[in-house]
C-alpha cells in the first residue's frame, strides 16, 4: 500500500499572498514518481504554537511529513523550534554543523552573525541533511514509523536538496518496488474531452493513470509499480500504446518535452527555416521559439508588427488591412507570407487579433488569427480565448505552436 504523505509550507509571507508556494507545487509533481499519495497540503504562517499544532497532526496521520521554509537564522525562522517542541527535545547546537555554517561565511568573505548558529541546531532524533547552496542544512527524522523531512525554503536550495538527498532516501523505503512513470502531452482537446475519451482506462490500478488540465494541454500521467524494471515498463508501454490508440494525433509530447523543442525538432530534421509575424503577442512566439538550445539552426528571425504602420513597412498591403481590418485571417495569412517572403524561410507564422481589454475593430476581446504560410500557399486558425491580456498572449502562443507542429507532422 502507498505511503502517506503530507506537505507543510512554512511562512506567514505565503498567508499573505506575497510570494506563491510553488515549493508544495513542485514537490506534488514529484512524490509520484516516488510511489507516495499526497493527501494533505498545509500552510502555516511563523508562529511556534500553529507549527506545532500543523507538524503534531501530520505525524499523527502521515507516513512522510515535507516541511519547506522556517529553516533561516531569524526569530521567525520557527520550523526547527516546532519539531524538537512535538518530540518533546532540546535543540542544541551541534560542533560540525558550526564549522560548517562558519565555512561557508568564509568562503564568501564576510564574518558571521551570531545569528546564524541557530542553523547549527539539532535534536537528537533529527539527522542533518547536506545544503551545499545555503547555510540551512534540513532535518530528516524519524519517529515512531513518521518520517519527517524540513528542507530550506528558497526553490534554489529546496529543489536540488529534494533531488539530491531527500528522493533518494525516500526511495530506499520502497526497496523491493520499482516505480516508473511517463507523462503524456495532449492538446487540442478540454479536459472533460480527454477525460471522456481515456474514462475505460481509469480503471487501472496499475499502472495507475491521471490527467491534469496544464497551459500547453492536457497532460496524462501514467504510474506503474513492479517487482523488476523490466516488469514496469512492460506495463508502462503497454498503458502508453492504449492511450495513443485513444488519443491518436493529439498527443504531441512526452515527459520534459515541450512544443516549442519538438517544433524545433519537426523543423531542424526537415531542414526548413521559420520566420515569423507578431501583432497581438508582442514577441512572445519568438521567444518561446528561441528558447532552445540551437535554435538558431531553424529559426531565422521574425517581425514585431503592433501598428498597422509597421505591417505595411515588413511588407503587408495597406490595401488589405483597410478592407478586412488588421485582425482578419486575411492579414494573419498575408503577416505570415510576407515574413516567409522577407527573411528568406521556408514557413512563416503570424498572430494578429484583440488582447483586450476592449474591442478593437469591432470584434472582440480574445479573438486571435493564426496565419501559416509555405511554398504551398497559406492557411489561417481562429480561435477565442479567455479574457486577460496575458492568457490572450500566452494561449495564442502556445496555439501558434500547436498549429505549427500539427503542420510540420503532416508533411
Amino acid at each position: 500500500m502507498p505511503m502517506k504523505a503530507e506537505i507543510i509550507s512554512v511562512g506567514t509571507e505565503l498567508l499573505l499572498g506575497e510570494i506563491a508556494d510553488t515549493n508544495s507545487t513542485y514537490l506534488a509533481t514529484q512524490l509520484p514518481v516516488v510511489g507516495i499519495d499526497l493527501l494533505w497540503v498545509t500552510v502555516v504562517g511563523d508562529e511556534l504554537d500553529h507549527l506545532a499544532e500543523a507538524f503534531r497532526r501530520a505525524m499523527g496521520r502521515s507516513d512522510v511529513v515535507l516541511a519547506t521554509g522556517g529553516l533561516g537564522p531569524t526569530q521567525d525562522d520557527l520550523t526547527r523550534e516546532a519539531i524538537a517542541h512535538v518530540l518533546g527535545e532540546e535543540p542544541v547546537i551541534v560542533e560540525p554543523l558550526e564549522k560548517e555554517v562558519r565555512a561557508f561565511f568564509d568562503r564568501l568573505g564576510r564574518a558571521m552573525p551570531e545569528q546564524n548558529l541557530k542553523q547549527a541546531m539539532l535534536v537528537p532524533s533529527a539527522q542533518t541533511i547536506p545544503n551545499p547552496r545555503g547555510t540551512a542544512p534540513g532535518w530528516w527524522v524519524e519517529k515512531d514509523g513518521t518520517v519527517v523531512v524540513a528542507m530550506p525554503g528558497p526553490p534554489g536550495e529546496m529543489q536540488p536538496m529534494w533531488l539530491n538527498e531527500v528522493y533518494p532516501r525516500l526511495r530506499s523505503f520502497l526497496q523491493g518496488s520499482v516505480i516508473i512513470s511517463r507523462t503524456l502531452k495532449s492538446f487540442g482537446l478540454s479536459e472533460a474531452g480527454v477525460d471522456e475519451m481515456v474514462r475505460p482506462l481509469c480503471s487501472w490500478s496499475n499502472p495507475s493513470l491521471g490527467t491534469y488540465a496544464k497551459p500547453d494541454g492536457i497532460h496524462l500521467r501514467v504510474l506503474a509499480r513492479c517487482g523488476t524494471a523490466e516488469e514496469a515498463q512492460g506495463l508502462l508501454a503497454g498503458a502508453e500504446a492504449e492511450i495513443r490508440r485513444v488519443l491518436g494525433d493529439y498527443i504531441w509530447g512526452v515527459d520534459d518535452d515541450t512544443l516549442e523543442g519538438v517544433v524545433g525538432r519537426l523543423l531542424a530534421d526537415r531542414g526548413l527555416k521559420l520566420a515569423t509575424m507578431e501583432s497581438c503577442t508582442g514577441g512572445l512566439l519568438a521567444a518561446a521559439l528561441t528558447e532552445t538550445p540551437g535554435s538558431s539552426d531553424y529559426y531565422v528571425g521574425g517581425f514585431v508588427t503592433y501598428s498597422n504602420e509597421a505591417k505595411v513597412a515588413a511588407g503587408v498591403d495597406a490595401g488589405l488591412i483597410e478592407r478586412h481590418g488588421a485582425v482578419s485571417p486575411e492579414v494573419a495569412e498575408a503577416m505570415a507570407e510576407a515574413a516567409r517572403m522577407r527573411l528568406g524561410a521556408d514557413l512563416g507564422i503570424a498572430t494578429t487579433g484583440v488582447a483586450g481589454p476592449d474591442e478593437m475593430e469591432g470584434k472582440p476581446a480574445g479573438l486571435v488569427h493564426i496565419g501559416i504560410a509555405d511554398g504551398n500557399g497559406t492557411m489561417c486558425a481562429t480561435g477565442q480565448y479567455p479574457m486577460g491580456r496575458s492568457r490572450v498572449r500566452s494561449f495564442a502562443t502556445i496555439q501558434a505552436l500547436s498549429l505549427l507542429r500539427q503542420r510540420l507532422a503532416s508533411t
